[in-house]
């Protein structure tokens, strides 16, 4: 059944320079595929160019992309002193003009209203409650319990703040989940937690990968090179690579001194080469198609102490047929297992004997990545989690045509 759907961002999906910009591009186009009529809603920091708009339009029945005031506009620190909200909340919220372009809309009928990120959500709730419009709600991470990620580069005199913040957020949580018809996790964990909140099941809905793009990818499993790919305007990140530049690598060179590091993604840090201008890494910006780095490396290291939700570069490389190296928390919501689809461990020198053990063993590394790849396949693939939110979106119609029944 083709369902109109209107969807709200707070980011434009494009280009896929982040994981949450890539789950969303690639769930609105494999929704489009299936037959659905999608108008998209975004409120962007960054302007609509014709890139963007030439990979969004021709599979969304309207595209519109609203600016999103500046960060350091005086309306935001404004929120950011004075409103109960908590601080993400507020630096997305408080945009009439927003508003009123989304009350417009609820004019029309829809069969889903679809929210991504609890912290988009307060230029909506006012529309939403006034039109009695049932609307489902996507949470990435537990935002509440992100402190870490979120606010680890704050200085400490401003720890009671983030406390502050940090109170404020579960508190909003608490008060959009529970007006949502259906909130959604993209990982079982999350769920657990998010269902907590909302007093109920939080149905999942994976993270993905496109599969037959990453399919004919061929590792070189004996090129000593590893392989790190972020977005470094998201703290977790930046902490990956500074904990592997000063802890990890230089325990992997100390006894493999051939290994070779490619560190590349958005908004990488300018000062980075010149902190450690070693010849053995290669720096590279944003990289629309990761193919090419892929087909050169042997590891995907991703020494992740921070975050949340189920990492797509991980997913990715997984997909690609890398032998990965990661922590924990770079597994973290993937059904996976150390020594089979993945090695790794959670200090600096369960990392660095991690990737020794891959770089001196090519053919194991390749039964790594054989392994991950597999995983991948049978559970990631873009087109099983559309099928997931399809899913959820019958129940939501099916619940909505009892309940009306019922009052018949």
């Amino acid at each position: 059944m083709s369902l109109k759907i209107l969807w709200v961002l707070p980011y434009l999906p494009w280009p896929t320079s982040s994981g949450g910009k890539t789950r969303q591009y690639h769930l609105l186009r494999t929704l489009a595929a299936a037959g659905h009529r999608i108008t998209l809603l975004v409120q962007s920091k960054t302007p609509m160019d014709e890139d963007s708009r030439q990979a969004l339009e021709p599979f969304l029945e309207r595209l519109i992309v609203l600016p999103r005031r500046p960060l350091r506009s005086l309306k935001t620190l404004i929120a950011l002193v004075a409103s109960p909200l908590p601080m993400l909340a507020s630096i997305n919220g408080f945009a009439p003009a927003l508003t009123r372009r989304f009350a417009d809309l609820l004019e029309e009928p829809w069969d889903i209203v679809q929210i991504e990120h609890s912290y988009s959500f307060q230029p909506f709730e006012k529309p939403l409650r006034q039109a009695g419009q049932p609307f489902i709600l996507t949470e990435h991470n537990v935002e509440s319990a992100l402190g870490g990620a979120t606010y680890d580069r704050f200085p400490t005199w401003m720890k009671p703040l983030i406390l502050l913040d940090q109170w404020r957020y579960r508190r909003w949580e608490k008060r959009v989940m529970r007006q949502a018809e259906r909130v959604v996790a993209v990982t079982a964990a999350d769920a657990v937690t998010l269902g907590r909140i909302t007093a109920g099941p939080v149905p999942v809905v994976v993270n993905g990968v496109d599969c037959a793009r990453y399919s004919a990818v061929a590792p070189t499993y004996d090129s000593d090179r590893l392989l790190f790919i972020g977005n470094y305007e998201y703290p977790p990140n930046i902490d990956a690579v500074e904990w592997a530049m000063n802890d990890v690598m230089p325990r992997v060179w100390k006894e493999y001194p051939a290994a070779r590091i490619t560190i590349a993604g958005h908004a990488l840090p300018q000062d980075w080469p010149l902190r450690w201008p070693d010849h053995r890494i290669e720096w590279h910006g944003f990289v629309p198609d990761l193919t090419a780095l892929q087909s050169r490396s042997a590891l995907f290291f991703a020494p992740l102490r921070q975050g949340g939700g189920s990492k797509l570069k991980v997913l990715e490389a997984m997909a690609a047929g890398l032998a990965v190296v990661t922590t924990s928390q770079g597994v973290s919501g993937l059904a996976v297992s150390p020594g089979l689809e993945y090695d790794g461990g959670d200090d600096a020198d369960a990392l660095a004997r991690a990737v020794l053990r891959q770089l001196a063993n090519p053919a194991g590394a390749a039964v790594v990545g054989a392994a991950g790849r597999a995983y991948v396949q049978q559970t990631h693939d873009w087109a099983s989690a559309a099928g997931q939110l399809e899913a959820v979106y019958d129940d939501c119609l099916t619940t909505r045509a009892k309940e009306t029944h019922a009052c018949v």
